[in-house]
């Protein structure tokens, strides 16, 4: 139960990948796309406890859990359970690094470990940009940031064609063909 508190009090992510306690049930919370977590239809207006509740957070098999050593109890995700609402940009082009805050206080650094990808909507051609924050559990970038990130964006030659996309880390992540943008 330690790990637990002390995952809500800021100590970060507790060890749920070293947890398999026996599946309890369904729980009638919800992450919304743009974040809100909810419980019985009502929205958690209290921010230390949706922090705690996303240091127990996990993706197993397609579906997430919240996890404790002794029980796991699965909820719904509308899209990502994070929403990155902010980032910092350091260094220039290739040398370039961007790291993201999420409505729960998590930064990451987009990299190797962290990548970004883009989701286009296959009606509307709206692009979702993600960013992986742990263990399979991703952040939405929201609109406002987005639109700072296309700002950084370069084109360059990836995988054969060529992209408009952005460095961070070291890495190129591409986010839409150049042809595209014609």
């Amino acid at each position: 139960m330690a790990s637990v508190q002390a995952a809500g009090k800021g100590a970060g992510p507790a060890p749920v990948h070293l947890w398999n306690p026996p599946f309890c049930g369904d729980l009638d919370m919800q992450i919304k796309r743009d974040g809100t977590w909810f419980y019985q239809g009502t929205p958690i207006g209290r921010p230390g406890l949706v922090k705690l509740f996303s240091n127990i957070l996990k993706l197993e098999g397609g579906k997430y859990y919240l996890v404790t050593p002794v029980e796991k109890v699965g909820i719904t995700v509308e899209d990502a359970p994070f929403v990155a609402v902010d980032f910092e940009v350091s260094g220039k082009a290739e040398a370039q690094s961007l790291r993201f805050e999420t409505q729960v206080g998590d930064k990451v650094t987009a990299g190797p470990d962290h990548p970004i990808r883009v989701v286009r909507d296959k009606a509307t051609g709206e692009p979702s940009p993600y960013v992986m924050v742990r263990a399979g559990l991703e952040a939405l970038i929201d609109r406002k940031s987005f639109y700072r990130l296309v700002e950084l964006g370069v084109h360059r030659p990836h995988a054969g064609e060529n992209w408009f996309g952005l460095w961070s880390g070291g890495q190129f992540f591409p986010i839409i063909p150049s042809a595209a943008l014609t």
